[in-house]
């Protein structure tokens, strides 16, 4: 993919609580999820999907059918980042008859947005959160609306930055598909991602 388009969020203080909240709901998701990709060494998005994605329904009735579909994209890049890397210290290939070490989800990690949960017309922002859509008025560039109406908006992603405040990057192009692309948050290579800790095996 190429360098995304980052936008700063203009929140008010109750805005970031129900961003903060949107947060740890999604980590909540993903980390109910993580268990199932320890115990079968199994990350592929479409698969994780049809396993899991009915029982997540029942136990995160709060969250909505597209963000958790979205929890399971951001729990397969995870995996994938962090078990097929060549140069990840956690590598597959290091665990030859032992149990994966378990990912766990910060309260801080990314949450990923796509057409059904965030839109984006004439400079005015709406987005999922929990208890109801949040709008924002976004001054956009006039080469980066063109790139809204002219190119193909392949992932978005909400971050939280070390200093509180909350961006959205819009990462456009022609990537590969879902399960091939590179990861949506460049990282060094074989980074192990800050907002995911590995817990041993008992």
């Amino acid at each position: 993919m190429n360098s995304p388009l980052r936008i700063a969020l203009n929140a008010s203080p109750e805005q970031a609580q129900r961003l903060v909240a949107l947060q740890a709901a999604f980590a909540q998701v993903c980390n109910a999820l993580a268990p199932l990709v320890q115990r079968n060494r199994l990350w592929h998005r479409v698969t994780l999907h049809h396993l899991a994605y009915r029982s997540l329904r029942e136990q995160f009735p709060q969250m909505g059918s597209q963000m958790v579909c979205n929890a399971i994209y951001s729990v397969s890049r995870t995996a994938r980042m962090v078990f097929q890397h060549p140069a990840s210290p956690f590598h597959l290939s290091r665990f030859q008859g032992k149990t994966l070490p378990l990912l766990q989800f910060s309260n801080s990690c990314p949450v990923y947005f796509d057409r059904h949960t965030l839109s984006l017309k004439d400079g005015s922002l709406s987005m999922y959160t929990l208890d109801g859509r949040m709008r924002f008025l976004l001054s956009v560039a006039a080469e980066d609306e063109r790139s809204f109406r002219e190119k193909k908006l392949r992932e978005i992603v909400l971050s939280r930055r070390q200093d509180g405040q909350f961006e959205l990057a819009f990462w456009f192009g022609d990537a590969r598909d879902d399960d091939g692309g590179k990861p949506a948050l460049a990282r060094p290579e074989g980074a192990i991602p800050d907002y995911v800790k590995l817990e041993a095996a008992a």
